[in-house]
């Protein structure tokens, strides 16, 4: 739902004009890297959210000049502060560790834009990317491109979904020695990592705590909203493989990605996960950090459906995945949220009804209390949900499928198949070809040879 705050936005940049990113500490304790950073609106509210990294055998962060540390971690608070910035949305962000060129202000601009498209929708806040934020550099010290000594393996960061868990898996069968990451774990990322053969010394662990000062902002109604989460994870990411040694960092973002949420426009929920964000962030960390890392994601050729495909091999993993926002800190599936009815869709044409129930705990799609969401995904609304889901076509084939596959008849319909068989979407869509659909890889991508070839192996 939007809510009309361009004029509180107006009124707060007015009251508190300026943003400052102080400064950063890294200590390492024994049992723990401790990051914290120096955030303050104005020298009215001050902020010191924290991410900790807990010292397993993997670990070894004295392989790291405080040099090499500090421009990593640097890097990772310039998109920490994004959270606190929006709160006020100030008009000028003062950058004190680090003196940036104006290209990486550009950069991060572009970021911050792009990856505040949905906050700016939902607050029906009207502003444009050359006035939205000045970025000042109030430092001498310029962050410089390192060398690393990298081995040729892989980090997979794992969110306890079905895209990771595919690719966690053919990783897994064909490569030695990964190691997965998981930012803020639950239960969900940690129960599908070890039933793909991940162990507690193969598994690193990133803690990352929200300031409660931005929280009780949140709650006097201060301006709040969805940031580029993906993008906190990229720079992360860097961070954790310097730290162990590895080259390649394999995302799961699926070409599906790219599209976007309201129809149109340059909005998209996934903005961080997208193709483009994942090309200009692989060009900065070239230019500005270091040429060593490979960061890609190993499903970008692939469609949802494809994925979804994969994953119903994975049979395993059928009672630990998790893909529901709103139900995961208790680790369950609502059942209510678009995330979960998306989900059960795109599975619907690959996993048996009865099977998706066991999942689930209900068929979906028998609730007649989801049609707004339904009609949202099928693309009778120019807006989709604000969730990771796939495009509106990838919904409306998979429906079919499911339609031909398992329905052969009207009189066991499923509530919203019954009714989506009376649109004009189904005879839209009915006539697909799901081989030839199954065989498509899109070749806007980062694979080298060798991850392309493992990838088209398991299609």
């Amino acid at each position: 739902m939007r809510t009309s705050n361009h004029n509180k936005f107006i009124d707060l940049r007015n009251s508190y004009p300026l943003f400052s990113f102080d400064d950063f500490k890294v200590q390492l304790k024994e049992n723990e890297l401790l990051i914290t950073y120096f955030f303050n609106i104005s020298e009215r509210f001050y902020f010191k959210p924290t991410i900790r990294i807990p010292i397993t055998n993997s670990l070894k962060y004295e392989i790291l000049s405080k040099k090499k540390l500090n421009n990593l971690v640097f890097h990772i608070g310039m998109v920490e502060l994004i959270s606190y910035w929006k709160a006020t949305c100030s008009k000028k962000v003062i950058i004190k560790p680090f003196l940036l060129e104006e290209k990486q202000i550009s950069f991060w601009k572009k970021i911050y834009y792009n990856g505040l498209g949905e906050f700016f929708y939902i607050n029906s806040i009207d502003i444009n990317e050359d006035s939205f934020m000045e970025i000042e550099c109030n430092a001498t010290i310029k962050s410089e491109k390192e060398k690393y000594e990298l081995i040729d393996s892989n980090i997979i960061p794992v969110g306890g979904g079905k895209d990771s868990i595919v690719t966690m898996e053919l990783l897994n069968r064909e490569y030695k020695d990964n190691l997965c990451l998981i930012l803020n774990p639950r239960k969900a990322s940690i129960d599908t990592a070890k039933n793909a053969g991940f162990n507690d010394d193969s598994i690193i662990k990133i803690y990352r705590t929200i300031d409660p000062n931005l929280i009780d902002l949140n709650n006097k109604g201060f301006l709040n909203g969805h940031t580029p989460f993906s993008a906190l994870l990229a720079f992360v990411s860097i961070l954790i493989a310097a730290i162990v040694k590895r080259k390649n960092i394999a995302l799961s973002n699926e070409s599906s990605a790219n599209e976007a949420t309201v129809d149109g426009s340059n909005i998209n929920h996934q903005y961080s996960k997208s193709y483009e964000f994942e090309r200009d962030f692989r060009l900065y960390v070239k230019e500005f950090v270091s040429e060593d890392f490979n960061y890609f994601s190993f499903l970008r050729p692939l469609s949802e459906l494809q994925i979804a495909k994969l994953f119903s091999d994975c049979k395993k993993q059928f009672k630990s995945f998790r893909s529901c926002n709103v139900g995961s800190k208790v680790d369950e599936w609502c059942c209510k949220c678009p995330k979960c009815l998306f989900t059960f869709i795109i599975l619907s044409p690959f996993i048996s009804s009865n099977e998706l129930i066991r999942i689930y705990g209900e068929n979906i799609l028998n609730d007649s209390e989801m049609m707004h969401y339904f009609n949202q995904l099928i693309g009778n609304e120019n807006v989709k949900p604000f969730e990771c889901v796939g495009t509106v076509d990838e919904v409306n084939i998979a429906l079919c499928l499911t339609l031909k596959k398992h329905y052969s008849s009207n009189e066991d319909l499923p509530y919203l198949l019954n009714y989506y068989k009376t649109l004009k979407n189904y005879e839209r869509f009915k006539g697909i070809d799901e081989v030839k659909l199954l065989k498509q890889f899109n070749e806007e991508h980062f694979l080298n040879v060798d991850f392309e070839n493992t990838l088209k192996k398991y299609m």
